[in-house]
């Protein structure tokens, strides 16, 4: 990703917007741009025509290179997608292109599959990439049927384009307004000409949020500064207060949360994507068709479907860079009981100094750990959780961790906790949403000697009990449960996974924080549970209840216990391999695969004093490979002759 914060933009506008200007300036900087020009020459007699080609000609800058693609329209995908990691490509413009693509002289063409290659290689594009096209959808209905198949495969073109694009933004009379902002960039204010418009610099920056106080032996004391970074605001914020001193980053109000493509913010019933209904099941027909000895993966084919889904294409590549996302949250009250003070403090600090069980697993798995600090949830036997505005900041700042993921390339997140009393409100989550009894998903406690604590447990039930009971008559939305019994763990994780799935990352669960988490979302987002991954419920009864609501199906039994997210850490590797595996393995040669050298035909030099090998003679009549029988005479009184 560039440091400008986004490798492919989409520039709409409509006529004489100033839409083309603008894009030549997002790309004024680079030391050279190749231009693809993709609007035909036109009627020789057209003389306005060919000055508004002129016109384009005369401003780019010499340095730049021009490509032409309108004489053949599937050729601007191939140009896309070979283009390098240094190269700069602006193409001007889609609709010159759609033109093409409708020429009757290109027919017959599968222009919903071209439009499909072309998003497809935009959203693979190494190189940075500006595009423009006009925007039609504001004019009238066309009363010919040339301009309604203009209208629509055009419309067609701008969408599956705007949603492989990092960033669109739409130029109305001069001014730039961004659609789809990219996390590290904000727009520029007007559309200069590329000699005087910079390219996309940052305005606004979200201030750290610094960790709450660690409560150590009864006593409050301020850890050292572990400042976690949030992503830069992605649209123009209101003002923020500033964070007093001592004090946290929770407690001010959160900026403006990233108008999602269907413009929606954070609130019940978002639209967001969903993964790909049918490469799933291509993938696992196509793992039928490999050259596997045996049965094949058994129940690691699920593995290969949910990749292919999330990655939209049925050969699914393994994950690359994954990103743990360690959600450190303590909750008060008696859902922390049997609990040592200060534990899950010392378990932060020491993965953040990349020691500690979690840490070392990471770095064996080659996955980045990111210690993510919630605000400390009040005891929910007496109280919410916690207030209004800090759900609201909560789940903004998953937004925005998810949204920091995706712009550093970050292919599949791990959602992990560490806190003290997070499987008590994990059960009062479960509780409050799927109707669970609270010692039924609550498991035993186990103190660090490694003994069971019972008396603990039943303070933790007593806690969850008397938490629903104060909230008998409250409403059962997703905020409500978060700001009553969640916390700011569960919080954070709902907006990690509401973010993930708007920027299609696949999430891996593991634990009771997760899975709450997923419970919480549906009623944000019901697609969020499909980007969901479950590698093993660890034994844990609230784990199980919350996997069975969501329909995921552990992929593996492993149950260790060593903490959220180590499940899903010691079954990364096998899981690579096997999407590795898929990818690789050819179809086997009685499916049409490529057959293996006969030893007959492999090159060996002849030696010419050598008796040739015995061939079997062909037979003088019919053999036992014959399909038919010789036609025999037959004998008038009923006896086959001879």
């Amino acid at each position: 990703m560039s440091v400008d914060g986004w490798n492919t933009v989409l520039v709409l506008g409509g006529i004489r917007s100033g839409k083309s200007e603008f894009a030549e300036s997002l790309v004024s900087e680079a030391a050279v741009v190749r231009y693809v020009a993709t609007a035909p020459e036109g009627d020789p007699e057209d003389t306005e025509w060919a000055a508004r080609l002129a016109a384009h000609r005369e401003r780019r800058p010499g340095s730049w290179t021009t490509e032409e693609t309108a004489g053949d329209p599937r050729r601007l995908a191939d140009v896309i997608a070979a283009a390098e990691p240094n190269e700069t490509l602006l193409v001007d413009d889609l609709g010159g292109w759609v033109t093409v693509l409708l020429d009757p002289a290109h027919q017959p063409a599968d222009d919903t599959a071209t439009v499909a290659e072309l998003a497809a290689a935009v959203r693979g594009c190494a190189a940075r990439l500006v595009l423009v096209s006009p925007e039609v959808g504001l004019s009238l209905v066309p009363v010919t049927p040339v301009g309604r198949a203009f209208t629509d495969a055009l419309g067609a073109t701008n969408r599956a384009v705007a949603d492989a694009c990092d960033a669109v933004v739409l130029v109305v009379a001069g001014q730039p307004s961004w659609l789809k902002p990219a996390a590290n960039a904000a727009p520029a204010t007007t559309a200069t000409p590329a000699a005087v418009q910079p390219a996309l610099a940052p305005t606004v920056a979200a201030p750290p949020v610094a960790a709450p106080p660690v409560t150590v032996n009864g006593t409050a004391t301020e850890p050292t500064p572990e400042l976690v970074p949030l992503p830069e605001v992605l649209t123009p914020p209101p003002p923020m207060p500033a964070v007093t001193e001592g004090g946290s980053g929770w407690s001010a109000p959160t900026m403006a949360l990233p108008v999602v493509a269907t413009g929606l913010v954070i609130q019940p019933g978002m639209e967001l994507p969903m993964p790909d209904e049918y490469a799933g099941p291509q993938a696992i027909e196509r793992l039928a068709t490999l050259d596997v000895p045996g049965a094949g993966l058994g129940v690691l084919d699920r593995v290969v479907g949910f990749a292919a889904a999330t990655q939209g294409t049925p050969t699914p590549a393994a994950w690359g860079a994954t990103r743990v996302l360690l959600l450190h949250g303590d909750h008060a009250g008696g859902a922390a009981a049997g609990t040592m003070p200060g534990e899950s403090a010392r378990r932060a600090r020491q993965a953040r100094a990349g020691q500690g069980a979690l840490a070392r697993m990471a770095a064996e798995s080659g996955a980045s750990l990111q210690v993510v600090d919630a605000p400390t949830a009040g005891p929910i036997e007496n109280e919410p959780a916690l207030t209004g505005e800090q759900v609201e900041s909560a789940l903004r700042y998953g937004w925005r961790l998810a949204e920091e993921a995706a712009e550093s390339g970050v292919q599949l997140l791990v959602l992990a906790a560490c806190g003290a009393g997070t499987e008590a409100a994990a059960a009062a989550v479960l509780a409050a949403t799927a109707g669970a009894e609270p010692p039924a998903v609550l498991g035993r406690v186990v103190t660090d000697a490694g003994e069971i604590d019972d008396a603990a447990w039943m303070r933790r039930c007593a806690a969850v009990r008397d938490a629903l009971h104060r909230t008998r008559r409250s409403p059962r939305g997703a905020k409500d449960v978060l700001a009553e019994l969640g916390g700011g763990d569960i919080a954070v994780a709902t907006g990690v996974l509401l973010g993930a799935t708007a920027r299609r990352i696949p999430v891996m669960l593991d634990g009771p924080v997760g899975l709450a988490a997923g419970m919480v979302s549906r009623d944000l987002a019901g697609q969020a549970r499909h980007w969901c991954l479950l590698a093993d419920h660890g034994g844990q009864p609230a784990a199980r209840l919350a996997a069975d609501v969501l329909g995921l199906t552990p992929v593996l039994d492993l149950r260790l216990d060593l903490g959220e997210g180590a499940n899903a850490l010691a079954a990364l590797p096998l899981l690579r391999s096997v999407l590795s595996l898929a990818a690789s393995l050819p179809v086997h040669p009685t499916l049409g695969g490529a057959a293996e050298p006969d030893d007959e035909e492999t090159d060996v030099e002849e030696d010419p004093g050598a008796e040739p090998e015995f061939t079997e003679p062909e037979p003088a009549g019919p053999g036992p490979t014959s399909t038919e029988p010789e036609e025999q005479p037959v004998d008038p009184s009923g006896w086959r002759a001879g």
